[in-house]
C-alpha cells in the first residue's frame, strides 16, 4: 500500500512539472549582450546604462517569435530593474516593426533590443544584469528566455574637456534615442558587428532663440553656409593626445541637399574632413564633417587640451553644418564601440525639439541655467560649453 501511495506521488509530482514545463517551454533562442555597458550620469543628473541585447531566432522551422515583453533584474535581486510591455519594446527593437504591429523576430532571425536603463537615486550601479522575455509563438504557447547575463563594466567614464568654445548647441540624435542613426546604427564589417556612435553627439549651433540658422533666411532650402549659426566654429581638443589619423580637402555640400550613400561604412566613407585624436589608452576621440581646408594637425601630432584642430563644416555624410563627435574603442569607425564620457563642465539650457531648430511649432525658451558637471548630454538638450 505504502509503495503504491509513494509511485502515485512520484508520478502526479512529475506530471505536475512536465505541465509547467510545457506551459512555459524554454525559449529556443540564442540571446547575448556582445558589448558590456558601463554607467555613466546624464544631463538629467541620473546614472545610465546603455546596450545591446542581441536574439536570434535559430532554428528554421520554429516559427516567428513575438516578445510580449522585457525584464531587466539586477545581480540576484527579485524585483526588474527594469519592465517594458510589448508596446514599449516595439519602439526599442530593430528591425523596427510596421506601425501598430508588435515586434516579432522570423525563424532564422536576429533581432536587437536596444536597453536604456536609468537608475534610481541613491541606487548602486549592478555588476551583472540578467534579461527575461516571454515570446508567444505560431502554436499558440509561450517561451521564456531567463538568462543573457551580463558582467557590466567597471570603468568610469573618461571625463574630457568641451569640442567647442562658448555659444549655444544642441546635442542632436544625442544617448538614449534607440531610433537615432547613432546608436540605432549597427555596422557590420569584417566580421565584426559594432555600434561606434553608441554615445555619439551631432552639435548643432544655436541662437539665442534656439534657431539654427540666422534670422531672415526666406528659403531653407537655399541657405548658405553663412546662414548657420555654428558653422566655421573652432573645434577643440577634448584632452591632450596624439593625431592618430586625419583627412582634409574633401568637398562640403551645400546645406539641407540630398545625400549621396556613402561609398562604405568607413571613416573615410562617411566623416568627410574628420580628425581623430588618441585621448589615452585605447581611447579615441573622433571629430567629422570638418570644414574644408580648416585641419591644423597632421596625424603623428600631439596636442593639447583645448588646441584647435579644425573648423566645424558639413563634408562627408551630413545634411547640415554641425560637429560630429565621439569617443569609441578604435581610432577606426569600423570596427570600433562606442565608449561613455562626461564633460567637465557645461551649462543646461533645456530640451529643444528638431523642429523647434527652424522655427516651428512653439517657441523655443531656454530654461533657467544650470552649471553642471562631469554629465553626458543627453538627446536634444540644449547646452553652452565655457566660453575659456
Amino acid at each position: 500500500m505504502i509503495r503504491k501511495v509513494v509511485a502515485a506521488f512520484l508520478f502526479a509530482l512529475s506530471f505536475g512539472l512536465a505541465s509547467a514545463y510545457a506551459q512555459e517551454a524554454l525559449a529556443p533562442v540564442e540571446a547575448r549582450v556582445p558589448y558590456a555597458p558601463g554607467a555613466f550620469v546624464g544631463s538629467d543628473g541620473l546614472t545610465h546604462l546603455a546596450y545591446e541585447l542581441h536574439i536570434t531566432n535559430f532554428y528554421g522551422d520554429t516559427g516567428s517569435l513575438k516578445p510580449m515583453g522585457l525584464k531587466v533584474f539586477a545581480d540576484d535581486a527579485q524585483k526588474p530593474l527594469v519592465v517594458l510591455d510589448a508596446n514599449e519594446l516595439s519602439r526599442m527593437i530593430r528591425p523596427t516593426p510596421p506601425e501598430h504591429e508588435s515586434a516579432s523576430i522570423l525563424p532564422g532571425k536576429r533581432a536587437v533590443i536596444f536597453v536604456w536603463i536609468t537608475l534610481p537615486a541613491e541606487t548602486p550601479v549592478p555588476h551583472t544584469l540578467r534579461h527575461r522575455i516571454e515570446f508567444a509563438t505560431d502554436k499558440h504557447a509561450v517561451a521564456l528566455l531567463d538568462g543573457a547575463t551580463v558582467q557590466v563594466s567597471n570603468e568610469t567614464p573618461l571625463v574630457i574637456g568641451p569640442p567647442l568654445r562658448g555659444g549655444r548647441w544642441i546635442a542632436h540624435e544625442g544617448p538614449g534615442a534607440a531610433q537615432s542613426h547613432h546608436w540605432g546604427s549597427l555596422v557590420a564589417v569584417n566580421g565584426q558587428l559594432t555600434i561606434p556612435q553608441r554615445y555619439a553627439l551631432d552639435l548643432v549651433g544655436l541662437d539665442p532663440v534656439g534657431h539654427a540658422m540666422r534670422a531672415g533666411v526666406k528659403d531653407i532650402q537655399k541657405s548658405t553656409y553663412a546662414d548657420w549659426i555654428g558653422y566655421g566654429a573652432n573645434v577643440l581638443a577634448v584632452a591632450d593626445g596624439v593625431v592618430r589619423s586625419a583627412r582634409d580637402g574633401e568637398e562640403e555640400h551645400q546645406p539641407l541637399s540630398p545625400q549621396p550613400e556613402p561609398t562604405s561604412l568607413t571613416t573615410n566613407g562617411l566623416f568627410g574632413n574628420y580628425v581623430v585624436l588618441e585621448v589615452a589608452p585605447g581611447v579615441f576621440a573622433s571629430y567629422a564633417h570638418l570644414q574644408r581646408g580648416s585641419l591644423k594637425v597632421r596625424p603623428g601630432d600631439r596636442v593639447h587640451r583645448g588646441q584647435v584642430l579644425a573648423h566645424l563644416g558639413q563634408s562627408g555624410n551630413s545634411a547640415a553644418p554641425h560637429l560630429h563627435f565621439q569617443l569609441s574603442n578604435a581610432a577606426t569607425f569600423e570596427g570600433a564601440e562606442g565608449v561613455p564620457y562626461v564633460f567637465d563642465s557645461f551649462d543646461f539650457l533645456g530640451h529643444e525639439s528638431e523642429a523647434q531648430l527652424f522655427g516651428q511649432g512653439d517657441p523655443w525658451k531656454a530654461a533657467a541655467i544650470e552649471h553642471r558637471r562631469a554629465q553626458m548630454p543627453l538627446n536634444d538638450v540644449v547646452i553652452q560649453f565655457p566660453s575659456q
